[in-house]
C-alpha cells in the first residue's frame, strides 16, 4: 500500500499549526489550570476553520471528511496540549452520531440537529462509558454527553443527554486542563439512541477511533517534548560547553526521535484502516496506541532527564506537556494493554 497526505491536507495542518501557536501558548495553558475552558475563543476559531465540524456530513454543515484528514490536526492539538475537547467532539462524538442512520433501528432523527450544533461550534461533547468509577474526559463542561451502558434489556445501549440532564462530579486530574468528571444520570427511552448489536458495534468502533485519536495527540506531544529538550540542551552548559554536545545526551534524544518515527506511520495507517473499514483496523488501532504511548513515555523521560530538576518546576514549560503525555499514555488503554490485544488478535487469527 502506498500512502501519502495530499497537498490540501498538509496546507490545512499548517494553517491550524499557525493558529494554535498564537492562540494556545504556554501562558494560556497555565491559565487553563485554574479555569479549564470547555468552549473558548479558540474553540470558535477552530470551528470557523472547519476543524470542529471536519467529520460532520456536508448536509449538516460540516466538511464530510474522515479520520485520515483529522489525524494531522489532532497531532497539532497535542503539540500545544490543547485544553479544549477537540478529540472527544470531532473524532468521537461526530462519527458516532453520523454513523447512526436515524431509521429507528439504531439511530435517532435528532442526530441532524446535534451534528449541526457541533459543526457551528455551539456544542462540545464528551463520549465514553457510563460508570461511577471511570472518569470521563471532557465531561465537566460538556454541552452534550454520549454515554454507553452494557446492561440494558436489549444489550448495550448508547444514550445522548444535554448538560442539564446530567450531574457531573468534577475530578482532579494529573493534567488539570483535562476536565474529568463522573456523570450521574438516569437513562430513559428518550435518551437512548441505539441498543443491541447496533450499539455494540458503535461502542467498539468509537473505542478504536479514540485509541487512534489519542495516539495522534501523543505524537504531537512527543515531538514537542523532544524539541524542548533539544533546545534546552543547546542552552544549558556544563564543563564550559552545551550539554547537547555530549554523546550521551545526543543518544538520549536520538532514541526518543526514533520511537516517534516508528509510531507515526502506525498512527496514520490505523486512521486509514478505520476510514476504509479494514478487517484488521482494530488491531491497527491498538498497535498505534501502544507505539505512541511508548514514544511519549520515552520522550517524557528523556526531556526531563535533559532538563534536570528544573523540569519539575512551575516556571519550566516542560511540565505542561509532561502531565498531558502521562495522562494520555494511559487513556483508552495503556501500551501494555494494547500489546496484549494485538497478541490475542494475532493468536486468534492463527
Amino acid at each position: 500500500m502506498y500512502f501519502a497526505f495530499t497537498e490540501q491536507q498538509i496546507e490545512f495542518r499548517d494553517a491550524v499549526r499557525q493558529v494554535l501557536a498564537k492562540e494556545c501558548t504556554t501562558n494560556d495553558l497555565r491559565a487553563a489550570f485554574d479555569a479549564p475552558p470547555a468552549r473558548s475563543p479558540r474553540w470558535a476559531t477552530l470551528s470557523d476553520m472547519g476543524v470542529i465540524g471536519l467529520s460532520v456530513p456536508e448536509a449538516n454543515g460540516g466538511l464530510g471528511l474522515g479520520l485520515v484528514d483529522l489525524v494531522l490536526l489532532l497531532e497539532e492539538a497535542g503539540r500545544v496540549a490543547l485544553p479544549e475537547p477537540l478529540m472527544e467532539t470531532a473524532a468521537l462524538a461526530v462519527p458516532l452520531l453520523a454513523g447512526l442512520d436515524g431509521s429507528g433501528s439504531g439511530g435517532d432523527p435528532r442526530q441532524a440537529s446535534w451534528l449541526e450544533a457541533i459543526a457551528s461550534g455551539k456544542v462540545a461533547a464528551a463520549v465514553g462509558p457510563a460508570s461511577s468509577s471511570v472518569p470521563l474526559a471532557g465531561a465537566d463542561g460538556a454541552d452534550l454527553l454520549m454515554l454507553s451502558t452494557t446492561g440494558g434489556d436489549d444489550g448495550p445501549e448508547i444514550h445522548v443527554l444535554s448538560s442539564d440532564q446530567v450531574t457531573v462530579t468534577p475530578l482532579a486530574s494529573l493534567d488539570p486542563t483535562r476536565r474529568l468528571g463522573i456523570p450521574t444520570w438516569e437513562p430513559t427511552p428518550e435518551s437512548r439512541i441505539a441498543s443491541g448489536s447496533t450499539a455494540e458495534r458503535s461502542i467498539l468502533l468509537t473505542a478504536d477511533r479514540a485509541e487512534v485519536a489519542t495516539a495522534a495527540e501523543l505524537l504531537g506531544l512527543t515531538e514537542r517534548m523532544i524539541t524542548m529538550a533539544a533546545e534546552y540542551a543547546k542552552e544549558r552548559h556544563q564543563f564550559g560547553k552545551p550539554i547537547g554536545g555530549f554523546q550521551a545526551v545526543k543518544h538520549l534524544l536520538a532514541g526518543a526521535q526514533v520511537k516517534l518515527e516508528f509510531a507515526r506511520p502506525l498512527v496514520y495507517a490505523a486512521a486509514w484502516s478505520l476510514d476504509q473499514g479494514e478487517d484488521g483496523a482494530s488491531r491497527a488501532a491498538s498497535a498505534a496506541k501502544a507505539y505512541a504511548s511508548d514514544a511519549a513515555t520515552t520522550a517524557a523521560q528523556v526531556s526531563l532527564q535533559v532538563h534536570g530538576a528544573i523540569g519539575y518546576t512551575w516556571e519550566c514549560d516542560l511540565h505542561l506537556f509532561l502531565k498531558r503525555a502521562w495522562a494520555l499514555g494511559e487513556a483508552w488503554g495503556s501500551a501494555d494493554e494494547h500489546r496484549q490485544r494485538v497478541l490475542a488478535s494475532l493468536l486468534h487469527k492463527r
